[in-house]
């Protein structure tokens, strides 16, 4: 997930108003095909909404960046063995549509290659080293793809914010959808997704697998927008929540929950620890760890 940042406020406005009316179309489509309302509530996916000054759930950023080369196995899988319970990761479409976990539309940041991962093929990004622009120990160490992904989700028995980055069509949608429901999955991942036309094919093709929006700002009727929708809350900037702090309470009394990201600082911790907040994305898992057991109610 991206840093919070100050991008054109009129644009974000007209997204956040795209993102309602799609998913409310989703939802009437829903209706219509007489398919039953997403089954996995808030509660169990996400915990019991959290009170003011209670530990928030910790989702390691990037599966584990600051341990590991983002977005790769070594990076989640050391996450989920040191207990942090959910990662978020990143996954985007290769030139041939396979889901690889990859944050940025290029490669080149984080692997020895270059050039736009929707520019490359599978069997391309497969042939990147994605460890040694991290630390040497790392060489070698590939892209991963989102089945291998699930397979390490899987051996753990952990949970996974997965943000589908860019637009997907329905047919990567229900791809993913059916690898997640493979493996039995859907209770412990939850989509989430910038682009609402990707959340609204999710909605369609999966009755059990919950949703999440991402938003820069809150919209005014935000609540109404996840409500419609079907998702289970919403992950947001520190800013917006800042900016509008009685929305926590808002959205947890229509049964939402409030993820904050990417927060790797106590001041922006102990900010909306105060607010009540369900869920913090951070870098630094292991200190935030530390910070809640200190200062933050069980």
């Amino acid at each position: 997930m991206p840093d919070s940042a100050a991008p054109d406020r009129a644009r974000d406005r007209i997204h956040a108003l795209a993102v309602m009316c799609v998913l409310a179309i989703a939802s009437i489509v829903i209706a219509f095909l007489g398919a039953a309302p997403a089954r996995v509530t808030s509660t169990e996916l996400l915990g019991d909404e959290r009170t003011p000054g209670d530990a928030a759930f910790i989702a390691s950023h990037r599966g584990g960046a600051a341990t590991a080369p983002e977005n790769t196995l070594p990076a989640i899988t050391a996450a989920l063995a040191a207990g942090f319970e959910y990662v978020e990761v990143d996954v985007a479409l290769t030139a041939d549509r396979h889901p690889v976990l990859m944050h940025d539309k290029s490669v080149d940041r984080t692997t020895d290659g270059h050039g736009r991962l929707a520019s490359l093929t599978l069997a391309e990004v497969r042939e990147l080293d994605a460890g040694s622009w991290f630390d040497s120990a790392y060489a070698g160490t590939p892209v991963p793809t989102f089945t291998e992904f699930l397979d390490a989700l899987l051996e753990a028995d952990g949970r996974a914010i997965v943000e589908l980055k860019g637009a997907w069509d329905a047919e990567a949608v229900d791809a993913a959808v059916a690898e997640v429901a493979a493996r039995g999955l859907e209770r412990h991942i939850v989509f989430a997704s910038f682009d609402a036309r990707t959340l609204a094919l999710a909605a369609v093709e999966s009755d059990v697998l919950s949703r999440l929006l991402i938003l820069k700002h809150l919209p005014a009727d935000v609540v109404s927008a996840v409500a419609e929708s079907g998702a289970r809350g919403v992950v947001v900037s520190r800013k917006a929540v800042l900016a509008r702090p009685g929305i926590v309470d808002e959205l947890h009394a229509a049964g939402a929950r409030v993820v904050v990201y990417t927060l790797n600082r106590d001041t922006q911790w102990d900010a909306v620890t105060a607010l009540g907040v369900d869920g913090i994305v951070t870098d630094d898992p292991h200190t935030l760890s530390e910070w809640q057991s200190a200062y933050a109610g069980p």
